[in-house]
């Protein structure tokens, strides 16, 4: 893999050859990758990523592609590597570790070339098992590698409840000592908020190894945009009060709260929850919803991602929640990122660093996760707010965000992460 044509990077420091694992890549949602990879080729770097056939999230290869053992393509500067693995992102735990394990296995016999040639590896976590090729060359004397961590693991497979007890309970232990060693073996490991970081230092992890960089959104699409008329009729969002979940219907989520916090709120006349998305969890939901007698609930369904600023913009404030699991207090959703990028208010369901991070900001209204009378109370927040003091709290969180997080800001440092791991001191300023 030469770098004889590829100019330095901007930091002053000279280019490296890295190699990126990540499962899920574009044209799937997995827009941090992609970003990160685009900012290193354009700072001068030779970026080679390692990752699948898109078929995230419902777990079929889209159409117009098919799975062969491997793939390569070029664009925006750096080159693709597609390796063949089993599709699946269902309810069924085997088919589930399937998907995980046939794409790390793939990956690191059609990536281990590329892996011994880079100077360092960075890799795009869950599933924990994409670090097995990077893990299995830097423990016989390969590249290090920088292990960017989005869900903690064994936690989040715990959570998920897609084993019986007794399976859950040794699977569970095998995937403790298996991120020992993962997280261990990393040169640093990226967390998306400080809660995430202290959890993983009580388990043993130097604080020196710990970085936190909160996740940005694709600022090409989630930006501040005028609310559009037949955006709103169609999602029933004109004439009424409305707050809006938008994105994945499953089990961490707890969307049970918000159903029953709605239906709590029922004497409130003009106001509105809007359930936007799709997820193992929807059908359940809709059921609940019936059951209570939730009218102001509606199920919207999915939407194009390219449709979601205008989906977004059409309703007064946005939702994020979180069951009240101990290691969700360190997880801040991609879509809070989402939301105060595109400066709208708002409402979280969620104990830890999502919620004092909006807080930080003034960006919204709080209250405890798994907490219907708490959130039932913010709804009526919200519903009794005026037009100006809705505006002045997604303002807020509008200017939070482009002061702290970022594209351009969370690129940079895990470039100089990568620049550091690789025994590079960047002359750029820190």
């Amino acid at each position: 893999m030469s770098t004889q044509s590829v100019r330095g990077p901007k930091s002053g420091a000279p280019p490296l050859r890295i190699v990126m694992y990540t499962q899920w890549f574009p044209p799937e949602k997995a827009a941090i990758p992609a970003d990160i990879a685009a900012g290193l080729a354009a700072q001068g770097h030779d970026v080679t990523v390692v990752t699948g056939f898109p078929n995230y999230p419902l777990g079929r290869t889209y159409e117009g592609w098919r799975q062969r053992p491997w793939a390569d393509s070029a664009v925006d500067g750096y080159r693709i590597r597609r390796v063949v693995q089993y599709p699946s992102h269902d309810a069924s735990a085997i088919r589930r570790a399937l998907s995980y394990l046939s794409f790390a296995v793939a990956a690191t016999v059609f990536g281990w070339r590329r892996l011994r040639a880079a100077d360092v590896v960075y890799v795009y976590h869950p599933p924990l098992t994409t670090a097995l090729g990077p893990w299995l060359n830097r423990a016989t004397g390969g590249a290090p590698y920088v292990l960017h961590v989005q869900d903690l693991w064994p936690d989040s497979v715990v959570a998920a409840d897609l084993l019986a007890d007794r399976v859950l309970s040794v699977t569970a232990r095998v995937l403790d000592r298996m991120c020992r060693a993962v997280y261990g073996r990393a040169h640093a490991v990226v967390c998306l908020a400080p809660g995430m970081a202290g959890l993983l230092a009580d388990r043993g992890l130097p604080r020196r190894q710990l970085q936190v960089v909160a996740n940005w959104t694709d600022e090409s699409v989630f930006r501040p945009l005028e609310r559009d008329p037949d955006v709103a009729r169609s999602l029933g969002a004109d004439g009424h009060t409305t707050v809006m979940f938008a994105g994945n219907m499953g089990p961490a989520q707890g969307l049970e709260t918000a159903v029953h916090a709605a239906a709590a709120v029922a004497d409130l006349p003009d106001f509105r929850l809007l359930l936007v998305g799709d997820g193992l969890g929807r059908a359940a939901l809709e059921s609940l919803a019936e059951e209570l007698g939730a009218d102001n609930v509606r199920f919207c369904g999915s939407r194009p991602f390219a449709e979601m600023a205008a989906v977004t913009a059409a309703a007064d404030a946005q939702l994020v929640t979180l069951r009240g699991l101990p290691f969700l207090r360190g997880t801040v959703p991609s879509k809070v990122g989402s939301v105060m990028a595109s400066g709208l208010p708002v409402v979280v369901s969620a104990d830890g660093d999502a919620a004092a991070l909006v807080e930080q900001a003034g960006a919204g209204w709080t209250c405890p996760a798994e907490d219907v009378a708490a959130l039932a109370e913010a709804f009526r927040r919200v519903a009794g707010s005026s037009e100006e003091e809705r505006r002045r709290r997604g303002e807020a969180g509008r200017a939070y965000y482009e002061k702290n997080m970022t594209r351009a800001a969370g690129v940079r440092r895990i470039g100089r992460m990568l620049e550091a791991a690789a025994g590079i001191e960047s002359t750029e300023k820190r």
